[in-house]
């Protein structure tokens, strides 16, 4: 690898992330809402279905990542998957809409559930398998920013194609996954050699290895990034339920409303990976755990009809605040601003800690790690929100009490850190 972070093949790679995203931007969004109101399921119902993806990636994503690490092919040991995999994701998310009766959505959600598992590691894995060390926080910084691109129009241009026909949404997503695997498979070479070690461990071991060192740096960030998704995956599974039932807005523009949140992400994915470059990266990250936890209280503690008080104009992601009225920045839009770029500050720097924790020959296997605690923690975290909201009489206002409460813990963990800085030169 070169000592430089090739900027376009960077972007061209954050296809493959475009395509994750967009996928999970309208099923996040769309699929509670029909959940509700298409198959009339309980909010814990609600927030078990909504955890069955993670379940799903729990027990594939972490295998494949350390399966893609010793695969060898003509295509590489990463691009199989995603020819395999996203192509099958389409088709079954494209199916999900119409599906009239409770057992076929099922079938549809399991099938794009287990593909989506099966092309999502290995597709993020190959961003530090051509990105030298000290880049990979910029270079993630790039690649989030097209997967934020694509959470923006998952739910920007999905929340106005909902209107039109709910159908339409997961249309768009559909075509938008074969579209980004196509530029994935055109555009980026694998490297032809790669790092090999005498002993090539799988997950179990490297997680055991993790555990037992004495210096506990890996089991830290992997405990810390369990907390952290606790709190964040809830509120992104929930917010189109918590605009419609705590603050009166349609599913709509309970979606646009949070697009804001990944715009910023967006907006700021690039600059976050060069502030952990100056600061480093635990600095960052705590610092972005700090701004999440403020806006969560924030959101908690502010009375619905002053979240909804206008800012000023925002055409696109503003939401309109009487019936034809121009769209606005609300008080809510802002505090999900500040949340974005408190995501971006976290979540960009957060994998490129994990892979330099380890050699380039298992990058797989510790992108599987992530992807374990990540996706354990997105199971837990929604469904203890859901029975949260149901013991609550339905309150999801206290959904933006229990997440700062773990961005705490998360917090707490990220300073006894020490390793997973950039390496320089490497």
């Amino acid at each position: 690898m070169s000592a430089r972070l090739n900027y376009g093949k960077t972007f061209l790679l954050g296809f493959g992330f475009f395509g994750v995203s967009v996928i999970w931007g309208v099923y996040n969004a769309f699929v509670p809402i029909f959940l509700a109101d298409k198959f009339d399921l309980s909010p814990a119902l609600i927030g078990f279905f909504m955890t069955l993806d993670n379940i799903a990636a729990l027990f594939i994503q972490p295998p494949v990542g350390a399966w893609s690490d010793k695969l060898r092919t003509p295509l590489g040991r990463r691009i199989p998957f995603i020819l395999v995999g996203a192509p099958i994701s389409a088709v079954a998310f494209g199916l999900i809409p119409v599906a009239a009766i409770l057992p076929l959505f099922v079938a549809c959600t399991s099938t794009l559930l287990l593909s989506a598992a099966l092309w999502r590691t290995p597709v993020v894995a190959l961003m530090p398998d051509i990105t030298p060390s000290e880049f990979r926080s910029q270079a993630n910084g790039i690649i989030n920013f097209m997967g934020g691109v694509g959470t923006i129009v998952a739910l920007q241009t999905g929340g106005m194609l909902y209107k039109m026909n709910p159908n339409f949404p997961f249309w768009l997503g559909s075509g938008l996954v074969v579209l980004a695997a196509l530029v994935v498979y055109l555009f980026i070479e694998e490297p032809k050699e790669y790092e090999t070690t005498e002993s090539q461990p799988g997950m179990l071991k490297s997680l055991s290895e993790v555990v037992s060192d004495p210096e506990k740096s890996g089991l830290r960030i992997l405990l810390a990034i369990f907390f952290w998704f606790l709190g964040f995956s809830a509120v992104e599974t929930f917010f189109t339920l918590y605009a419609k039932n705590h603050l009166g807005l349609n599913e709509g523009d309970g979606a646009t409303l949070l697009s804001v949140l990944p715009l910023f992400f967006v907006l700021s994915a690039i600059p976050s990976g060069f502030v952990a470059g100056k600061l480093g990266r635990r600095t960052t990250i705590s610092t972005g755990l700090i701004i999440l936890i403020i806006m969560l209280v924030l959101l908690f503690i502010t009375p619905s009809k002053a979240l909804l008080t206008g800012i000023a104009p925002l055409p696109l992601v503003g939401i309109p605040l009487v019936e034809g009225g121009a769209r606005m920045l609300t008080l809510a839009g802002v505090l999900l601003i500040l949340g974005g770029i408190g995501w971006a500050f976290v979540n960009i720097n957060s994998l490129p800690m994990i892979v330099d924790l380890t050699s380039a020959a298992r990058i797989g296997t510790y992108t599987g790690l992530y992807y374990l605690f990540s996706t354990f923690s997105a199971i837990v975290g929604p469904n203890v929100n859901g029975w949260a909201v149901q013991l609550t009489g339905g309150n999801y206002n206290i959904i933006m009490l229990i997440a700062p409460f773990f961005m705490l813990v998360a917090l707490g963990m990220m300073m006894g850190v020490k390793r997973g800085e950039a390496v320089v030169g490497e």
